[in-house]
């Protein structure tokens, strides 16, 4: 396992006043294709509290070295699965027909297939990509995005996450509502709780989103993910009028989006880190993932 660095060089013009210029400066990121802009928001956030009015980076080279050897008391951690359980016919989203699962070879037919006393299931599933807990590419928007196959691990396993609390009356999720989350580099999980109204008709009216401001936010300060547990990470109802900013803006940056994630009340705030990965397909947008994010475990008292 390898843990990646920038180094680089930078100007920083301050809030108020004053200037900071580097070489050789370095900072931890989250994986090795990060770009320039994700390097500017992650040093921006490590100057904090201080306030930038401008920053910039050049000369940036990546440096891959080796995970140091787990402590295994510190590493211990407990699973915290984030995904709906897919079944046949289960619908995910209202008008789209739920997956056909049905056996290929059932075991009582593979008896005379195997030596006696073997036998095996070999079972079919045809559904949509767009079922239960699925992660979309920028393939799923744009033609010339990347498909799952394109998708680099270091984009979707072990990214540290930020879980925002966004529970409550107001359905959007808004740039005011993240403008104090630091979000480079991270996996953000939207907890909006629309998952409680999963597989009932309510799950799709009124369901809570994300606003094209709060999504350009997120693209301007570096997310590596973001994730929601609701129907869609855009506002699909009818005033809506088929529009959909959050799509476009994050999967035209490159960032990966999970919906209908679920149980994002077990994370805290900060300290967790997020998987969604899907199998490489190639000339495919969307596809269904086994969300989960891995907590520090409490010390035994």
């Amino acid at each position: 396992m390898l843990d990646y660095r920038a180094e680089f060089d930078a100007e920083v013009t301050l809030d108020g006043g004053g200037e900071l210029r580097a070489r050789g400066f370095r900072l931890n990121i989250p994986h090795a294709d990060v770009t320039e802009s994700e390097i500017t928001a992650l040093l921006v956030a490590a100057l904090a509290p201080q306030r930038v009015e401008r920053a910039a980076v050049s000369d940036v080279r990546i440096i891959a070295e080796p995970h140091p050897p787990a402590d295994t008391e510190a590493e211990r951690v407990r699973f915290v699965d984030l995904s709906h359980v897919i079944t046949a016919g289960m619908v995910t989203s209202p008008g789209l027909p739920g997956p056909e699962i049905t056996p290929h070879l059932t075991r009582l037919a593979s008896r005379g297939v195997y030596a006696p006393g073997t036998e095996f299931a070999i079972d079919r599933i045809s559904m949509l990509g767009n079922t239960g807990t699925y992660l979309d590419s920028p393939y799923h928007r744009y033609a010339d995005g990347a498909d799952l196959a394109g998708l680099p691990l270091e984009r979707l396993a072990g990214l540290p996450a930020v879980v925002v609390r966004a529970v409550g009356d107001d359905r959007g999720v808004t740039a005011e509502m993240l403008a104090h989350v630091t979000v480079a580099g991270r996996a953000v999980l939207l907890h909006t709780g629309g998952d409680r109204h999963w597989a009932t008709p309510g799950y799709a009216i009124d369901a809570p989103y994300l606003t094209a401001d709060g999504a350009q936010l997120l693209v301007d300060r570096g997310a590596a993910l973001v994730g929601i547990d609701a129907v869609n990470i855009d506002d699909v109802s009818p005033s809506a009028a088929g529009e959909r900013p959050a799509h476009t803006l994050l999967l035209a940056a490159g960032i990966p989006v999970v919906e209908h994630l679920t149980n994002l009340r077990e994370l805290p705030p900060l300290g967790a880190r997020f998987t969604a990965t899907p199998p490489r397909v190639a000339g495919f947008g969307a596809f269904p993932v086994r969300a989960f994010a891995t907590v520090p475990a409490e010390e035994p008292e």
